[in-house]
């Protein structure tokens, strides 16, 4: 949650609460977290290209496209991440990528942005785009190269360009059905039927881009077996990150990615068709020195999660949630949710043109507000205001609390609350405190740290010194960022990652 835009933060969005925000909610309520953990990601409301005809490119359209779209996504993933290790690691396989890639001619403009998120999707044009998030997750120089060699072939293959117009074909043939066909259960199945005629051609896509990228990558030198390494690393982080962890793994027919299984299938057969495991160039030790001391997780100017907590040293702000939930931090908002069906959204608004914070309550930003539930309180010494609101199923529990012009505002939403519901909303708001100048001081930002074991070394010994991360949860964190086995021992001499502040 970031306190430099505060037009952004404090302003329209803020402002209109509950009654424009509820994707926060159909992102929520299977109980997971929003970390996108893809191993590409086309915008979903990029381009418009529709006056290009199937099967035909004006001149220069591709690198169009993405000039017009960069600046939106470095502003949508929170800037351009300027780090001269990272930059090397992701700079020194471009070129062999390219050399080896199905058009050589084509150029590239490759950012990193400044995301913690594990993504790296590519726009029309040869723009290709890594977060950090991801190079902190990989661990060596061919997981890297493979994940730019998929998106490179995304490039090469136009997939783009064919996936917008599919995407306008099915808008344009489902509003024909809506319009035309008379019997409306008709016309839902055929919907249906087209949606998933999509999602598979999105997904064809990506298996095509998959086994394109294994090769390309072979051909340049590097281990094949590296994309479906980091394919694994994924889902292990995926399922790290996720807040109900007895969640059905099945995939979503709707999906643009097909399942994690079927990618590594295809990954490993493609890289067998090369050779057997252990061949092409894996350099861990060279990777991992190069993003020694890189920002890992949130970035300071939106605050800080921190196991349960979430503090803003700018803001001076801090709260902490029960046992059980998960935090993520976003630019909009802070999020999380517990695997039980209750989700949280903090953020803040500018209350200064209220005369009370019950006033700013009952002034139509909460649909279904229950007007004789407001009451004023105060917690640790700040003015609030607490109240609840039903509509469309979901029951809400919200408060605001003030620091000067500022209202901080908690809203916790379940669609079965219970008595744990209540207290979960107690505990949390009853944590929120302003930051002390030496609580504000120590917080420092997470970084990357690597280093060589010593004899003797295990995980669970390397996890202590872990920072960031809850204790019980550390071996799991420590053995999916290196990609090692939890019950093993380290072989001396092996570069390892530690999180550090």
């Amino acid at each position: 949650m970031t306190s430099i835009a505060r037009s952004a933060w404090f302003g329209a969005k803020a402002k209109t609460g509950l009654r424009s925000d509820r994707g926060w909610l159909r992102a929520l309520r299977a109980g997971c977290l929003a970390l996108v953990v893809a191993s590409c990601q086309f915008l979903g409301d990029g381009p418009n290209v529709s006056t290009v005809a199937p099967g035909t490119l004006r001149p220069n359209l591709s690198a169009d496209i993405g000039a017009k779209e960069h600046p939106r996504v470095v502003a949508t993933y929170g800037g351009v991440y300027n780090d001269a290790g990272a930059e090397r690691a992701v700079a020194s396989v471009v070129g062999r990528l390219v050399a080896a890639s199905d058009d050589p001619s084509q150029s590239y403009k490759i950012t990193i942005l400044n995301s913690p998120a594990i993504n790296a999707f590519a726009l029309p044009g040869g723009y290709l785009y890594v977060t950090r998030g991801l190079l902190a997750l990989a661990n060596d120089t061919s997981e890297v190269a493979a994940v730019l060699a998929h998106e490179m072939a995304h490039v090469t293959a136009n997939h783009a360009i064919k996936r917008q117009q599919r995407a306008e074909a099915k808008q344009l043939a489902n509003r024909i059905l809506n319009d035309v066909v008379q019997d409306s259960e008709e016309a839902r199945k055929a919907i249906i039927s087209s949606q998933l005629s999509f999602a598979r051609f999105s997904q064809v896509q990506e298996l095509e881009a998959d086994a394109i990228g294994v090769k390309t990558l072979a051909k340049a030198g590097f281990d094949p077996y590296a994309a479906a390494r980091f394919l694994r690393s994924m889902a292990a982080f995926a399922r790290y990150q996720s807040a109900d962890r007895s969640a059905s793994s099945a995939p979503d027919f709707l999906s643009s990615h097909p399942s994690t299984p079927e990618r590594l299938q295809i990954a490993v057969r493609a890289a067998r068709q090369i050779g057997a495991p252990g061949i092409g160039e894996r350099d861990r030790d060279r990777y991992l020195g190069q993003i020694n001391g890189m920002l890992f997780g949130d970035d300071p100017l939106e605050g800080f999660v921190r196991g349960r907590s979430f503090l803003h040293k700018a803001l001076g702000i801090g709260f902490t949630v029960p046992q059980g939930y998960i935090l993520e931090n976003s630019p909009e908002a802070v999020l999380a949710s517990n695997g039980s069906g209750t989700a949280i959204r903090f953020d803040g608004a500018d209350v200064s043109g209220y005369s009370s914070l019950v006033d700013y309550m009952k002034s139509g930003w909460i649909n279904g507000l229950l007007p004789e539930s407001v009451r004023e309180t105060t917690i640790n010494g700040l003015p609030g205001v607490t109240g609840a609101a039903i509509t469309q199923g979901w029951s809400f529990r919200i408060a605001v609390l003030r620091i000067g012009r500022t209202g901080y505002r908690f809203i916790f939403a379940s669609r079965s609350p219970n008595q744990a519901f209540d207290e979960d909303f107690r505990a949390t708001i009853d944590s929120f405190k302003q930051l002390t100048p030496t609580e504000r001081a120590r917080l420092r930002s997470l970084r990357i740290k690597v280093v060589k074991s010593q004899p003797g070394d295990t995980p669970r010994k390397l996890a202590i010194g872990m920072s960031g991360v809850e204790p019980s949860r550390r071996l799991e964190f420590f053995s999916i960022l290196n990609d090692l086995s939890p019950n093993k021992a380290i072989p001396a001499g092996t570069a390892v990652k530690l999180v550090v502040d």
